[in-house]
């Protein structure tokens, strides 16, 4: 299996990382209901994604700090 290739957040401007976010919390809240309903063959996605999802919110508050700092 392939590994999965990190995505580099600081390549992207604020309205494709917000973006982004809200796609990935609504696709980890329907994998999330997929796992209840019927177990997923991985179920090690959930996991990474929910580090995803904490990688971009990091990212968002760091920008919003450096923003409200200048």
């Amino acid at each position: 299996m392939a590994k999965k290739v990190k995505l580099n957040l600081a390549d992207l401007n604020d309205t494709d990382l917000a973006a982004k976010l809200k796609e990935d919390k609504v696709r980890l809240q329907r994998l999330k209901f997929n796992h209840a309903v019927t177990p997923l063959e991985n179920p090690n996605v959930i996991k990474l994604l929910r580090r995803d999802i904490a990688r971009m919110m990091h990212e968002t508050s760091n920008r919003r700090k450096k923003a409200t700092a200048k």
